[in-house]
């Protein structure tokens, strides 16, 4: 429990955890925030002390794929660095900004109650040092503790209690503008300190939607002293991995239903082996710790969908190996092997919705719409793969079949003709109707629909317009009839161009947006 009302912010916490468990520079496990409301001369400052609040139900342990993040049978949350690979997973599914990457290791690392001292009958370094005795320590089970008895007696509040982690860190007279985030004004320099580069771009993202209030800044908490946090943990790779993956899916998803020739089919497994490699080393190279990837396997967290990811993504490149060599001896992939194909493509495709509904940090990412959005990427994605694979409108057909007294006439690629463009254009449809639907529909919480106006209204808004709706829908729409009309494979090749182009711009846009909104 921390007592804000005796809380005189002056970081001796910080500076004994920091000492206790050599955490380094730039990097904090317990921390003193500053903020500050009212106009001059009636201005007050408060503080609010943060850090793991060792929850009851931690999103961050159900995330780790290693078990390095584990919950003790004494309720502490710790951490197992041995077995960290440096996914940065939990950083995205912790709703408090708890922990932060060790670059002396490359692993995760947080507050872990001062593990060492508590076990031998010591109280954590913070609760040592602090001056005025605002930090109280103790067992919530045991009724006659101070702790339990100062928590059913005062009135008490916790950080997010409606992400339902149920956390062990009580706060007792703190003001709730101090706690939330969204009540709190950003800003690009404090008291005695500048914020670090990389945060600036992030905190100009806030300030704009900021700015928009009607109530205006003054209505709010100001920031005037925090420490600096990682703002983006997955980047371009992690918007890459979703793209290729979606590609790698699609080529199979698309590829093995609508072509009768093997030609075909050998060609969507090429591709789909191709970009499923490329995912694989795009996933590897994310982490902070690649030489580990292998925990993933051998110490695996079953409730991860990490785990199971990466269970599917090798299932599945079995399989399309498998589907390679049939169609190199001549055989399309069909029968139970076409089956195997087009669902663990499906699944390959889908996955990460449900990985990002681990990330429970991430309102904006939270959304029921993200499993049907990532199928219908990839049968876009697909579709566009293989006409850029295939950009034969122009060219004769190679092949009339003829069974039951139907005739089907093939393009040289063995689907049928015309087929690929219109089902691009459907998915590109699609799409855009559920690019729509995830900015337009009602948001559970603030900071998710803070997430969709950075897309919508934002900072990111001419991107998301231009970029993913006219040059990413609406002109390989275009592109894509003027193809099929004109039996053009330059158009062909331009609609696959800018659809893959879009696709890609948006996973990054959502991925973005979705890291924009502050934790802490």
């Amino acid at each position: 429990m921390i007592d804000q009302r005796r809380c005189i912010g002056c970081h001796a916490c910080t500076v004994a955890c920091k000492e206790e468990n050599q955490v380094p520079l730039g990097a904090s496990r317990t921390w003193v925030k500053y903020v500050e409301r009212g106009t001059f001369p009636h201005t007050r400052r408060y503080f609010a002390v943060l850090r793991c609040n060792h929850c009851d139900d931690p999103p961050c342990v159900t995330i780790c794929p290693t078990v390095a993040l584990h919950r003790r049978p004494d309720g502490i949350v710790d951490f197992d660095g041995d077995r960290c690979i440096g996914c940065k997973a939990c950083m995205q599914a912790c709703p408090y900004d708890a922990l932060y990457m060790d670059p002396a290791t490359g692993t995760a690392a947080k507050c872990h109650y001062c593990a060492h001292r508590t076990e031998v009958g010591l109280e954590p370094a913070c609760v040592v040092v602090c001056p005025e005795q605002a930090i109280v320590a103790g067992d919530l089970d045991d009724a006659t503790s101070r702790i339990a008895r100062l928590v059913d007696t005062e009135q008490v509040q916790v950080r997010k209690p409606e992400q339902g982690t149920r956390p062990k860190v009580y706060y007792v007279g703190a003001d709730t503008a101090a706690l939330t985030p969204a009540l709190q004004t950003v800003a690009r320099r404090y008291l005695w300190a500048q914020r670090p580069e990389e945060e600036l771009s992030l905190v100009d993202l806030v300030a704009a939607q900021q700015r928009t209030q009607a109530a205006g800044d003054h209505a709010q908490a100001r920031t005037v002293y925090d420490v600096p946090h990682l703002p983006r943990p997955w980047g371009w790779k992690v918007s890459t991995y979703l793209w290729t993956k979606s590609i790698a899916a699609g080529a199979l998803l698309v590829g093995v239903p609508v072509s009768a020739d093997p030609r075909a089919t050998l060609v969507a497994a090429l591709i789909s082996l191709v970009f499923l490699a490329l995912t694989a080393a795009l996933l590897i190279a994310d982490l902070k710790r690649p030489d580990r990837f292998h925990y993933l396997l051998l110490k695996p967290n079953w409730r991860s969908w990490l785990v199971w990811g990466a269970w599917i993504l090798i299932a599945f490149g079995v399989v399309v190996g498998v589907g390679a060599l049939t169609s190199f001896a001549g055989k399309v992939i069909a029968g139970p092997l076409g089956v195997a194909a087009v669902v663990l493509a499906l699944a390959a495709a889908g996955y990460s919705a449900f990985l990002f509904g681990q990330a429970e940090g991430r309102d904006f990412w939270q959304s029921p719409l993200k499993l049907v959005h990532l199928v219908v990427a990839s049968v876009g994605a697909g579709s566009a793969i293989l006409l850029l694979a295939t950009p034969g409108w122009e060219r004769p057909p190679t092949s009339v079949t003829s069974e039951g007294g139907v005739t089907t006439i093939m393009d040289f690629a063995g689907a049928p003709a015309g087929l690929l463009a219109p089902l691009l254009m459907l998915a590109l449809v699609a799409h855009a109707c559920l690019v729509m639907a995830e900015l337009l529909s009602h948001h559970a919480s603030r900071d998710a629909a803070l997430g969709a106006w950075l897309l919508r209204r934002g900072p990111l808004s001419l991107r998301l317009w231009a970029g993913v709706m006219v040059a990413g829908v609406l002109a390989p729409i275009a592109a894509a009839l003027g193809a099929v009309a004109w039996e053009s494979a330059p158009l062909t090749i331009v609609a696959a161009v800018l659809a893959l182009g879009g696709l890609w711009l948006y996973e990054d846009l959502w991925i973005r947006s979705g890291q924009s909104v502050p934790l802490s």
